[in-house]
């Protein structure tokens, strides 16, 4: 997995040779988080290093990689963990192409939730759930990096890698007063719907680390504070489109980036587009108040 970049020619076969970057903001503490969307026939990357871990996803095809004196066999559905500054290379298995999802976290990103900076004695890593979320997070945050959802799921999904696959020890991560610690957390987000805090910021006056602060407000919840925050959202959008106001109105009322973003998270809760939900109930509206007329 690498940071490389290459040519596309005219030729069919190399036409799938692409290498996309975006960035997923990770709170004023911590660098940007660079992601890597990638499918190539035939690239093949020199042996290079990397000053932070990279983590990768293999979603298409096979890849060959030669680490630490020897070859890895890269299969899709599989995660590998390339440590800081270890020499690699990269390029298509003898069936053909490859495909992948990467990201480049610092080492600080992996220790949220273990007591040191974790080693990977396997590289490559065996844990279909895991690689699901990471790809999933990956995909989603490329698209839009919303810098609270950014901030939950990366920390959250290297901790759970880290304290999985890795050898150092995790951290106790139990968190008396969860449901407090959840109430002041949906306290300030409601407050603060337009601009919502990072993570960090939840967490400080709280005198908990982000990964503690997840911690407890999934026990508490069942969800980490972006998704109940998205949620509430949604609930205050319903109001405002029942009150007649188009989708695309509605979206930075309630603090959404844009209809698409309120989109997303609408299908997602309610099953239904916002415009539709809106149609829906006005046309309910209508039918009722005819109704109410006609009996008088």
């Amino acid at each position: 997995m690498d940071h490389g970049t290459t040519t596309a020619s005219s030729r069919p076969r190399e036409q799938r040779e692409q290498a996309v970057w975006a960035r997923a903001p990770l709170g004023p503490r911590n660098p940007p988080l660079d992601l890597l969307t990638a499918r190539f026939d035939r690239h093949r990357y020199a042996p290079h290093f990397h000053e932070e871990f990279s983590v990768g996803v293999c979603v298409d095809g096979w890849e060959v990689i030669d680490y630490r004196g020897g070859r890895l066999d890269v299969g899709p559905g599989s995660i590998v963990v390339l440590g800081p500054g270890e020499v690699h290379t990269g390029g298509p298995g003898a069936t053909g192409g490859y495909a992948y999802r990467a990201m480049y976290p610092a080492p600080l990103l992996l220790t949220e939730g273990t007591v040191a900076p974790p080693h990977f004695r396997d590289p490559v890593v065996d844990d279909p759930e895991l690689a699901a979320a990471l790809s999933a997070a990956h995909t989603e945050l490329a698209a839009h990096a919303d810098p609270l959802e950014a901030e939950s799921r990366i920390p959250w999904l290297l901790a759970a890698l880290a304290r999985r696959h890795g050898t150092a020890r995790p951290l106790d991560d139990r968190v008396p007063g969860a449901d407090h610690i959840a109430r002041t957390v949906r306290g300030r987000l409601a407050d603060e719907l337009l601009t919502p805090p990072t993570l960090a910021e939840l967490a400080a006056p709280l005198g908990l680390s982000r990964y503690q602060l997840l911690r407890a407000f999934r026990t508490s919840t069942g969800m980490p504070p972006y998704a109940w925050l998205a949620q509430h959202r949604v609930t205050l959008a319903r109001a405002h489109l029942e009150a007649g106001l188009r989708p695309s109105e509605v979206a930075p009322l309630v603090g959404f980036a844009d209809q698409a973003h309120l989109t997303r998270w609408f299908r997602r809760v309610l099953g239904v587009t916002p415009a539709a939900y809106r149609t829906s109930v006005r046309s309910t509206s209508i039918r009722r108040n005819s109704v109410q007329d006609t009996g008088r």
